[in-house]
């Protein structure tokens, strides 16, 4: 067996390009809502977001798909060890920054930067690598198991103490899956989903953050000021939509009353304006991204690229239906952005430069 080159593949590149530039027009549209509330500068929103999360993230797109992917493999310890100490830096006094409880952020200047979404990143070519080097030992629990405990472990620490439990989840599934179609055992990986389960049930006793939220999934009619508020807003602007909308800039709770309408809660928007034609058609957008990425990976030239193509669009499209999913009622509120749409420049860059390793992995195809 052979590796071949070839062009990217032209359905991924078709349905990435359709979700960036309909991610920008959606941004763009709830960005005048929140500027027309007089909390932000017009400037600073478009060149954080547009400029250098698009800008610089398609630069990174570019680069990732003009570099052979194999290269990640040999500096995936490095590359992962790097990510951990930045997103440390977070707990630093004068770099870190705490906003909305959570220290989440560094602060460069004026431009602050979340170092957790290289970690998502370094965490699955990190899993591939090691995939690739215990291929034949997956299957044992010191190995299989085991390994991916430990590659789970400092993300597991670091997130928990920020908290952030939406990027961990992330990185948990998207490593899961790539162990999944190495060949690990299912009932190993159903007893790591037991321990889990575990886990959220203690941080619920412990941390009310996290029972609040539970608590809001469980029963979104109490609390209409507090954390079921979000969820609300959220489903009466979907709910005002219809089936077609009201028409693309003419939403009406982005001015008023939704939370987060660039970020978080941007699919309430999209499905206030665009109506259940809209929000259809981008599920089904997700949908095919999803079905051709894990296509162009499993005809990838090598097991790497198998594993590194899966885990990426698993991190894709696991962040879009869960973000979804918690505007629609039907998940737990967790602040994970919609991919390649929501507000946040280090998302945005993070997301397209990972793109363009998935690009890079969709050229090279096995041949007999």
């Amino acid at each position: 067996m052979t590796r071949a080159p070839g062009h990217s593949d032209r359905v991924l590149v078709l349905l990435l390009v359709t979700l960036i530039v309909g991610g920008a027009a959606m941004f763009t549209s709830a960005a005048f809502g929140l500027i027309a509330r007089g909390g932000l500068n017009t400037s600073s929103v478009f060149i954080s977001h547009l400029g250098l999360g698009v800008g610089l993230g398609l630069v990174g797109m570019f680069i990732t798909a003009s570099i052979d992917y194999t290269v990640w493999r040999k500096y995936a310890p490095y590359f992962f060890i790097l990510t951990l100490l930045v997103t440390v830096l977070v707990f630093v006094p004068h770099v870190g920054m705490l906003h909305g409880g959570g220290h989440r952020w560094i602060l460069i200047s004026r431009l602050s930067f979340q170092p957790s979404e290289l970690l998502k990143l370094s965490s699955i070519i990190l899993a591939s690598s090691y995939c690739v080097m215990m291929r034949d030992k997956i299957k044992t629990l010191q190995f299989g198991l085991g390994g991916l405990c430990a590659i789970l472990a400092g993300p597991g620490l670091i997130l928990l103490m920020q908290p952030d439990l939406g990027t961990l989840g992330v990185i948990c599934v998207s490593v899961i899956a790539i162990f999944l179609v190495a060949g690990a055992r299912f009932s190993h990986l159903l007893l790591l989903f037991v321990v889990a389960v575990c886990m959220i049930a203690t941080l619920a006793f412990f941390k009310p953050y996290v029972r609040d939220r539970i608590e809001t999934f469980l029963h979104p009619t109490q609390g209409q000021q507090a954390q079921s508020y979000q969820l609300k807003q959220s489903l009466i602007a979907i709910g005002s939509g219809s089936v077609i909308g009201r028409g693309f800039g003419q939403g009406i709770q982005k001015f008023t009353y939704l939370p987060e309408p660039m970020g978080d809660s941007i699919f309430a928007v999209l499905g206030e304006e665009l109506g259940f034609v809209g929000t259809v058609v981008l599920v089904l957008l997700f949908l095919a991204f999803a079905l051709r990425g894990y296509s162009v990976s499993i005809r990838a030239g090598d097991p790497f690229g198998v594993y590194l193509g899966t885990g990426i669009t698993t991190y894709f499209i696991f962040e879009a239906f869960v973000n979804i999913s918690a505007m629609l009622g039907i998940a737990p509120l967790t602040g994970i952005p919609l991919t390649f749409i929501s507000q946040g420049g280090s998302a945005m860059l993070v997301s397209l430069t990972s793109a363009g390793i998935l690009l890079r992995v969709s050229r090279i195809k096995r041949i007999r």
